[in-house]
């Protein structure tokens, strides 16, 4: 009988001890474990259990300090500081009895409620500090940056580091003293109220208790009131014009912010005095700070006040009334996104081009201007050099190699695997995970070619066929860009033909990736990880396998380090040994004073910021998924923070193996950005700021941006060598004719060594003589007659005409521009390099190469001067 009265509470006890053995080895044991191997296997297990100690320390220590917190006031509360029933209850038996047993409950037995209700209190009050622990290292961790903005006069590494942190803070204590003071007070309501024969009055440990609890929220609201001073720095009312704090916000705003902590602190001293007063209460100071305080705040919601000041005041003197603020905002923006060291050169463009062509026609390795754009790559590549279905290239990158004794710009893709190709049938467990595993090669053709021969390649083929000296020891991709799945590797397959020209050769893994599966527990652990029991019972996984997780970039490096936001374009480097990926990486922050925020069209308009720093250079290595961060920007104090926080994580960049180093680049998408922010901010004065008369755009063609793009070539600066850069046009502001080119790159320029130093020069053209754009370049050519001629012949052929991207590049005194024409069969859709066009000043040529048509263009501008000679005009008349 006892038994069967147990039985429903030993069945629920057994339900719950399973569902809480579940959840600790599905959510924490396992996913512990696996992780642990994992960073282990990447060598970085002192960051992982560095990493688990922050977290541990950080949410456990808040945790546990609003847990002492509750616990304390409601231990006090217990203990009740007045309790002293009158003598008439003491002396009867009867209610001291009750009395006593009212206080025995009351005091010795609520650690039983308080307890489980402080845990819960303090879990729920600590929730935003679990989603943010890792930015609390950097108020931790974080150092001045030497920068002071100039409103309030701190550090701007305060705002960036610290700010974020204290409004966190100051939000999380006010609620819990909000929390402590009416569940106080409503214990000693209630201990007063059980409590037979108590006065009226409450006692006076009750006040002072309620009255500390009470100078803690005046306390947290007044830090809050001081805090509320920094939001100023970020409002963005002023918009279009500038961003941040103007004239009504600091001569408005900030003062009645100040009179409202005033007065607040005065109805806090009232109300105390009025607590505490027992015979002399007087009510009148109370109730005219209150009315002072709500008057206040009423003010800072009026909005007619400020229109006013903005009307009679703002309006009319606006560069005046604001040209200060202005200026913080230029300031501010200009250094939030790393635009303060740019170099100016004013150009003047030359009508005659003759004296350019002559001079740039000797120069050596001309040809390196790229004809072929990586878009239309794509297409080329997977048709001719997919080989296998299960072959695909993501992406196409462009870079710069030493080949034929300089530096050559080539375009290059790698060979990833992609099962999904497959038939359906053939996607099974075994294909998936033990037999297609990985990618194989790489191809590379030179960026500059011919049109009308056949594509150059420089390599190509399973068997990496190089006549430009490419030569790789280990050209498996085992992580890359694909969406992998996990791999087993080595393992009892003989995996023939996969990765080679040679049927019969096999392939097995030789790397160090992967976490090492010795034996049954790790595979019965996996087997539970990704639920598949396939890992567990399968006989081709040898004491030697090894277990690849988390193969795609994005994925490997996010798993790593989430705190860093990564470039939309990691590109492949080849060396002698293996293929490599470099990831550029980003630390960001929407708190630097006075700066303008981003577009939303950066990241994948994921993130908003006002800070960016190309901080971090990221190597994976393809063949083993082996990680290495180096940092590129050692004065950010963002990656100062983590560094210090995580000692052994990064690298400094002299570190870097020199073949990869070579291989840096300019961000694409931080220069597009860049150049965004600076087409408004290179006005830096506030008069210009206001005017935005010189505002400028990017460049269009057919109303599609020209976005930033990459060129190789001789610049004059190093002794003949080329440089890697990347260009940027850009308009006026609703028009057409250029004003500016950008150029970004990373070869310093006094040096001419290897050394990354990354920056940005702008050849800024005088307006004493327009300069054609993109689009005016595309209308000449569809005005010239032959070349459309041409194009409406092929059009007529089966073939469609397609244009590739316009190559804009300063020549001497000269804008030098360089179109190339792909014709793409309707058939096979294989686009094929035709012609290719070249346009200096109003002259339009269309040729094969590139050299012919340059030459041809340069006897039209002899014959130009000529012939301007004889009429005794000058070019351009």
């Amino acid at each position: 009988m006892r038994i069967r009265k147990l039985l429903p509470a030993l069945v629920g006890a057994t339900i719950v001890i399973a569902i809480v053995l579940y959840v600790a080895f599905y959510f924490v044991f396992l996913d512990l474990f696996v992780d642990l191997w994992w960073f282990r296997s990447l060598q970085y297990e002192a960051y992982f259990w560095l990493r688990l100690l922050y977290r541990f320390i950080l949410s456990g220590g808040v945790t546990l300090f609003f847990f002492a917190v509750f616990f304390f006031h409601f231990w006090i509360a217990s203990r009740y500081l007045g309790l002293n029933p009158p003598d008439a209850v003491l002396l009867d038996a009867d209610k001291r009895r009750r009395f006593q047993s009212f206080a025995d409950v009351f005091m010795s037995g609520s650690s039983k409620v308080y307890t489980p209700l402080s845990f819960f209190l303090a879990v729920f009050i600590a929730i935003p500090f679990y989603e943010q622990w890792e930015k609390a290292l950097l108020f931790f961790f974080g150092s001045a940056s030497g920068i002071v903005e100039p409103v309030f006069e701190q550090d701007v590494s305060f705002y960036m580091l610290s700010y974020p942190i204290f409004m966190l803070i100051q939000q999380e204590l006010l609620s819990t003293a909000i929390i402590l003071f009416f569940l106080v007070g409503g214990l000693y309501w209630l201990e007063h109220i059980f409590v037979p024969n108590q006065s009226k009055e409450y006692p006076l440990g009750a006040k002072i208790h309620l009255t500390m609890l009470l100078g803690f929220i005046v306390l947290f609201v007044i830090w809050g009131f001081l805090l509320e001073r920094y939001s100023l720095l970020y409002v963005d009312s002023h918009e279009p014009v500038f961003f941040g704090p103007g004239f009504v916000e600091m001569r408005y705003q900030l003062p009645l912010i100040w009179l409202s902590i005033l007065f607040f602190l005065a109805m806090a001293v009232a109300g105390m005095v009025f607590i505490f007063s027992e015979k002399h209460r007087i009510k009148m100071p109370l109730i005219i700070c209150a009315i002072g305080f709500v008057c206040v705040v009423g003010l800072r919601k009026v909005e007619f006040i400020p229109q006013l000041m903005t009307t009679f005041i703002v309006k009319p003197n606006p560069v005046k009334t604001e040209g200060v603020f202005m200026q913080h905002n230029i300031d501010a923006t200009l250094d939030a996104y790393d635009l303060n060291n740019i170099k100016t050169i004013e150009t003047t463009v030359s009508l005659d081009a003759t004296k350019d062509i002559e001079e740039w026609s000797t120069k050596k390795h001309f040809e390196n201007i790229p004809v072929w754009d990586r878009e239309f790559l794509t297409d080329v590549y997977m048709q001719l050099q997919g080989i296998r279905p299960y072959y695909r290239f993501p992406a196409v990158d462009e870079d710069r190699y030493f080949l034929n004794n300089h530096y050559q710009q080539v375009n290059l893709a790698a060979r990833e695997m992609n099962i999904k190709k497959l038939p359906a049938e053939a996607q099974n467990w075994e294909n998936t995970h033990l037999r297609y595993t990985h990618g194989y090669g790489a191809v590379v053709t030179p960026a500059a070619q011919d049109a009308g021969k056949p594509i150059i390649w420089y390599l190509r083929d399973l068997n990496m066929t190089s006549d430009a000296g490419f030569k790789v020891k280990y050209p498996d991709i085992y992580y890359g860009q694909e969406p992998y799945h996990y791999a087993i590797m080595p393992n009892q397959l003989t995996v023939a033909g996969l990765s080679s020209s040679d049927p019969g050769t096999g392939s097995q893994y030789v790397g160090s990736g992967g976490v090492p599966i010795p034996g049954y527990f790790r595979k019965i652990l996996f087997a539970f990880y990704f639920k598949d029991e396939k890992i567990f019972f399968s006989t081709n996984i040898s004491t030697r396998s090894k277990m690849m997780i988390r193969r795609n970039l994005i994925d490997r490096i996010n798993a790593l380090t989430p705190f860093l936001h990564l470039d939309k374009d990691p590109y492949l480097v080849i060396d002698k040994d293996r293929f490599y990926w470099i990831q550029d990486a980003y630390t960001t922050s929407d708190k630097y004073p006075v700066s303008k925020p981003a577009a939303d069209d950066f990241l994948d308009a994921k993130l908003d910021f006002n800070y960016i720093r190309n901080s971090v250079k990221i190597v994976v290595d393809a063949y083993d998924g082996s990680v290495d961060f180096y940092i590129s920007e050692p004065d950010d104090p963002i990656i100062k923070g983590y560094n210090l926080a995580y000692p052994g994580l990064f690298k400094d960049l002299d570190e870097m193996p020199l073949e990869l180093k070579k291989h840096l680049r300019y961000p694409r998408d931080l220069f597009y950005m860049q150049m965004k922010v600076y087409a408004k901010y290179h006005q830096i004065t506030p008069e210009l700021f206001y005017e935005q008369a010189e505002t400028w755009q990017h460049a269009t063609v057919n109303k599609q941006q020209v976005r930033p793009y990459f060129i190789t070539m001789d610049f004059g600066n190093c002794n003949d060598r080329e440089e890697f850069v990347m260009i940027n046009p850009m308009t006026p502001i609703n028009r057409d004719n250029l004003s500016m080119i950008g150029i970004a790159g990373t070869l310093n320029r006094e040096q001419c060594g290897v050394s990354y130093d990354p920056g940005v020069t702008i050849y800024k053209f005088s307006k004493d003589v327009q300069v054609n754009g993109p689009a005016q370049v595309d209308a000449l050519i569809d005005q010239d007659p032959d070349v459309s001629e041409q194009f409406t012949l092929w059009d007529q052929h089966g073939s469609s005409v397609q244009r590739g991207r316009m190559v804009i590049l300063p020549m001497g005194n000269s804008i030098l521009y360089v179109q190339p024409i792909y014709m793409l069969s309707t058939k096979t859709r294989i686009p094929e390099l035709t012609r290719v066009i070249v346009s200096i000043g109003n002259q339009v040529v269309m040729d094969k190469t590139l050299w012919s048509a340059f030459n041809r263009l340069k006897k039209l501008f002899i014959k130009e001067v000529k012939d301007a000679a004889g009429s005794g005009t000058t070019v351009g008349d």
